[in-house]
């Protein structure tokens, strides 16, 4: 199984160098529909394999520079307060054997809405420049507010599947920030909003007992290397074609996970 476990994170690792972000969401189905690994399990050592591979992949897309301070802080506002208020659920309160049956369900809705946001990104992108461009002042004052609710949607969402802060929070901040997120800061700014984000869920998770280090360990010795080797060759390979390809493979697990 340790093999196996490293071809897993050499091919996610490889698909999060290309893309920058995204790949990482096939993590956890991979472990729960291929692997068998229980969901709780599985999603707890994700956490922390994210919180790991995106710290080298923002190392590797060279985000020191890039990054949207004000954005951040504002995501951070909601998904980290939130991040904990679901940990405390998931394992304190009466309605947590009810969140834990929830975390499969969960995690097919997280991955259909994934691939659905990477597939319609051109779009949604547009759809926000628009209205930036004809209702500039009304987006702007709902912007702060807005990007807090994006952060705690994905502090839950993440908490629970380990799923979104990549490809569902760019697809976000395009919407939410059309002009202002260039794709270098929309990379960098979505990497580092998920590291932090990652950590607290992932020892949330670690505190319960549901991390398994030798699987988290394969994981990352095929995944560290195969993201800089990712991130060196992206330049010669559309980044949206494999979007594309990603999205319909998120879209066909998130299926699954849901029958």
């Amino acid at each position: 199984m340790d093999w196996l476990n490293s071809c897993a994170g050499f091919l996610v690792g490889l698909l999060v160098g290309f893309t920058g972000v995204g790949g990482g969401a096939l993590m956890t189905p991979l472990l729960v529909l291929v692997f068998g690994v229980a969901p709780q399990t599985a999603v707890g050592t994700d956490l922390l394999y994210a919180a790991l591979t995106k710290s080298v992949g923002s190392w590797v897309h060279g985000v020191r520079g890039a990054l949207d301070w004000y954005v951040l802080r504002l995501l951070w506002l909601g998904s980290l307060p939130m991040a904990v208020l679901t940990l405390i659920l998931l394992n304190n309160s009466p309605v947590a054997g009810g969140l834990a049956k929830l975390i499969l369900p969960l995690l097919g809705v997280a991955l259909v809405l994934t691939g659905g946001a990477m597939l319609s990104r051109p779009a949604l992108n547009r759809l926000g420049a628009r209205l930036r461009t004809n209702f500039p002042d009304r987006l702007k004052a709902y912007q702060p507010a807005l990007t807090v609710l994006a952060g705690v949607i994905l502090g839950f969402l993440v908490t629970l599947t380990s799923v979104g802060a990549g490809a569902l929070g760019s697809v976000m901040l395009l919407y939410l920030y059309p002009l202002r997120m260039t794709p270098h800061r929309l990379v960098a700014t979505d990497l580092v909003h998920a590291i932090p984000l990652a950590v607290v869920a992932g020892l949330g998770y670690l505190a319960a007992g549901l991390v398994d280090w030798n699987m988290l360990l394969s994981l990352l010795c095929g995944s560290v290397p195969a993201i800089i080797v990712g991130s060196l060759l992206a330049r010669k390979v559309s980044g949206r074609w494999l979007q594309v390809l990603l999205s319909l493979v998120l879209l066909g697990a998130g299926a699954k996970a849901l029958a």
